[in-house]
């Protein structure tokens, strides 16, 4: 093979390898800057978000008492934690005593008996009451307690 031969065959061969480098870095500075962009953009809107502040606990002051399953019985009360924002908001307690007694009706006693089954539970019925009295602009409750918890 001639000298000409040699170069004509991989001057075809670098042109391809300088074009896949430039595609390569344009790709990487693309990715670099959406990167840049979505982790900057992030911590602008988590900065605004703020975490809710304890403020008062409201009782709820009578025991409420639900059928389980099987003929069994529970007797339970909650408190529920309310954010500093509630702070002067009248609130009614009568939605999360509702939601209280639909959640726990019917139940199995074996889910309540241990510890993960209550508490399984009761994340369940403070997502439910947060659903009821958070909303986007103001977040009241923050917490759920009991006070009292008897099966039977």
């Amino acid at each position: 093979m001639s000298k000409d031969e040699k170069d004509g065959a991989e001057k075809p061969k670098s042109k391809k390898m300088l074009m896949i480098i430039i595609i390569a870095v344009v790709a990487l500075a693309g990715g670099g800057v959406g990167a840049y962009l979505t982790l900057f953009s992030g911590s602008a809107d988590a900065a605004t978000v703020h975490e809710p502040v304890k403020g008062e606990i409201l009782p709820i002051t009578d025991a409420l008492t639900v059928n389980l399953a099987d003929g069994h019985y529970l007797k339970f009360a909650f408190a529920l934690q309310m954010t500093e924002e509630a702070a002067g908001v009248t609130v009614d307690l009568t939605e999360a005593i509702d939601l209280g007694i639909a959640e726990y009706t019917g139940k199995e006693i074996g889910e309540l008996e241990t510890a993960e089954g209550r508490e399984k539970t009761r994340t369940e019925l403070l997502h439910k009451i947060e659903e009821a009295y958070n909303t986007e602009e103001v977040h009241l409750v923050m917490g759920l307690y009991y006070t009292q918890f008897v099966t039977q």
